[in-house]
């Protein structure tokens, strides 16, 4: 039924359902308290889904399209990018954007949430403008979406939306104010994917490879300096074995998909 749709739209439907789990995250924030290590369990698979689409859908697949320094400077920028920008969001508070049930900023004060919980949601837009976009570009080249990624993409949002809700509602943010707000940055995430594959659509492969390389840096970077610490903090000793199984799962939906 999508496939009757143009690409471009398709992008955008595909980019929402990715980011529609940080607004489940954040609903679920004022339905139940979910135990922390449950939140981490999922962070952690979601790293290993991440990391295989990463390596499998976006850095092989470039070097099939583009060569090897497409994709190597591709994911250097990208990689660069994602670093300077998360320093300067973890100074404002957002260093905790994906773990559940911790004050922003590493227990902020109370009159210092609601600018944390800000930085959260900054944060979560560096995280998802690579993923959206991924999403888009990956039409163009592949004629259809990356289940993968998109699993990937989805379960490293939820534990997102979830923390940042809590913070928030720590400060006194309403319901809502924060689903609406979460709402807006699943819709800014849609739109990414809905640019990249429109104004992507006559790039060459060469091109395409780079853009994707760009995101495959900002993802490996986030998934080094924000997920697994997070999920390992929470989670403890089953973290590892989580990520080789969101990492396995991923390439036999990969193989399975081919």
């Amino acid at each position: 039924m999508l496939q009757s749709l143009p690409v471009a739209l398709q992008a955008g439907i595909w980019g929402l359902l990715g980011a529609s789990s940080l607004v489940l995250g954040a609903a679920l924030a004022f339905l139940v308290r979910l135990p922390r290590r449950v939140t981490a369990g999922i962070m952690a698979f979601g790293c290993g889904v991440l990391i295989s689409a990463v390596a499998y859908n976006l850095i092989e697949d470039g070097f099939e399209q583009g060569g090897l320094w497409p994709v190597a400077g591709g994911a250097l920028a990208g990689s660069v990018a994602y670093t300077v920008a998360n320093i300067l969001v973890a100074r404002s508070g957002g260093r905790h954007r994906k773990r559940s049930d911790r004050q922003p900023a590493g227990g902020a004060k109370e009159g210092q949430e609601g600018s944390g919980g800000m930085a959260i949601v900054v944060g979560s837009l560096l995280d998802g403008i690579p993923e959206s976009v991924v999403l888009g570009v990956g039409l163009l080249s592949g004629g259809q979406v990356s289940l993968p990624m998109l699993a990937a993409i989805f379960l490293s949002n939820f534990p997102e939306g979830l923390s940042s809700a809590v913070g928030m509602r720590r400060a006194g943010r309403g319901r809502g104010y924060v689903l609406g707000l979460w709402a807006g940055i699943a819709a800014l995430s849609a739109l990414a994917a809905l640019a990249g594959a429109a104004l992507l659509g006559d790039a060459p492969p060469a091109l395409l490879a780079s853009v994707n390389a760009v995101a495959a840096g900002a993802l490996l970077t986030m998934i080094a300096d924000t997920m697994i610490p997070e999920a390992v903090a929470d989670e403890h000793n089953g973290t590892g074995l989580l990520v080789v199984l969101g990492l396995l799962v991923a390439f036999a939906l990969s193989q399975l998909g081919g």
